[in-house]
């Protein structure tokens, strides 16, 4: 039985927050790919609409619908990720396999529309890096097509399955009250009966305009955990759709010359056009002073960072209040009076990304924190 168990973190440190204190708030999109690199264009979104905030930016319709479409297409692959490793983990071998056949599709289709598969900085400060490629949507139709099919036979193989019921279910409880407590976020809080989620609670980049079912479970344990993630690529799938039905013509950069890019056409025919290219990679652009604090609901949870600028062309400071690392917070008490093996399926569960843990920098006198309920963004920075 587990008596105790407390998390060692740290082995993937890489300074990253201070990082961006060094970079140009473009130039910072690069760093975010490589937090939870199961989900890039979620710390994309996240980091770039920030720093629209201080802008003031308003960004065009088509821009905010394919971001959407992005971003549920890269929920779905976090979870086939989770799904196929999970099971892994607990001994269903051939559900690894299936997931990430289907996880492979839709990298296809994020490497059609940015050029990089896992790191893909696809989402710029104004807007996208380009438009989608010609015959994108026929790509993605292909794969929504498919997708409810490979969704039926995950639930074939180990929903039905009674060793994979028995491995999860009463495992890792944590109530909704203690969940609150620690700060758990996305499917781990909601899996314990939590009705949140940033696209509805607090909508951005056009949530609001969408009809989707925010996936809850009342019973806290593994089990729940695995059905809410299950249920949500259902609903991102439906999500997929229906932005596919509203994509229309249009830009896909603000109308704000001193921030964005502008086209490679029009640097070969307008002069000013080419002296704003030149201006922003040399010399970057400045930021109004001030700070603010940007959620979204990331695949794993509440992604959020928290910029303050001092009026340059460097953010003052970055943070990121990442789920991970306080959803790993909560493990001891999920753990606790467990048998050994069970810890495998508790953190399974989780859905935990290292690189996005040890994203900042770890206090070796104080230690790992066993309470996150002060971690609070306007606190913990």
């Amino acid at each position: 039985m587990v008596v105790k168990s407390t998390p060692d973190i740290g082995y993937l440190h890489t300074g990253m927050e201070k990082l961006f204190e060094y970079k140009k708030y473009q130039q910072g999109i690069v760093i975010t790919d490589r937090m939870d690199y199961l989900n890039p264009l979620g710390n994309n979104l996240a980091y770039v609409m920030a720093a629209e905030k201080l802008l003031g930016l308003e960004i065009p319709e088509r821009a905010q619908t394919i971001r959407v479409l992005m971003c549920e297409l890269q929920r779905i692959a976090s979870h086939l990720v989770w799904l196929g490793t999970h099971a892994l983990d607990i001994g269903a071998m051939t559900v690894f396999f299936y997931a990430f056949r289907e996880r492979e599709k839709i990298l296809n289709l994020i490497e059609a529309a940015s050029g990089g598969r896992l790191t893909p900085s696809y989402f710029r400060i104004g807007g996208l890096m380009m438009d989608l490629p010609s015959g994108f949507e026929r790509r993605v139709q292909q794969f929504l097509n498919d997708f409810p099919e490979a969704l039926e036979e995950f639930h074939t193989l180990l929903s039905g399955n009674r060793i994979f019921q028995k491995r999860t279910q009463g495992i890792g409880y944590i109530s909704a009250e203690d969940a609150i407590d620690w700060g758990l976020a996305g499917p781990c809080l909601r899996g314990s009966g939590v009705n949140i989620d940033i696209r509805r609670t607090n909508p951005y980049t056009g949530y609001e305009k969408y009809d989707f079912e925010v996936c809850v479970e009342q019973d806290g344990d593994v089990w729940a955990r695995y059905m809410v993630r299950m249920r949500e690529m259902k609903e991102s799938h439906k999500i997929v759709v229906q932005a596919l039905s509203r994509l229309q013509p249009g830009p896909v950069k603000a109308d704000a010359p001193k921030v964005v890019l502008p086209d490679r056409e029009a640097m070969k025919t307008h002069m000013d056009a080419l002296i704003h290219h030149f201006l922003i990679v040399a010399e970057g652009f400045d930021v109004p002073e001030g700070e603010v604090y940007h959620p979204i609901e990331a695949s794993k949870g509440e992604l959020g960072v928290y910029m303050k600028s001092n009026g340059g062309p460097k953010p003052a400071r970055v943070h990121f209040r990442g789920p991970s690392f306080v959803n790993l917070s909560a493990l001891p008490q999920m753990a606790e009076g467990c048998m050994v093996a069970d810890i495998v399926a508790i953190i399974g569960s989780l859905d935990i990304v290292l690189g996005e843990i040890d994203r900042c920098q770890v206090s070796v006198k104080t230690g790992y924190q066993t309470d996150t309920r002060h971690l609070t963004p306007d606190i913990h920075l």
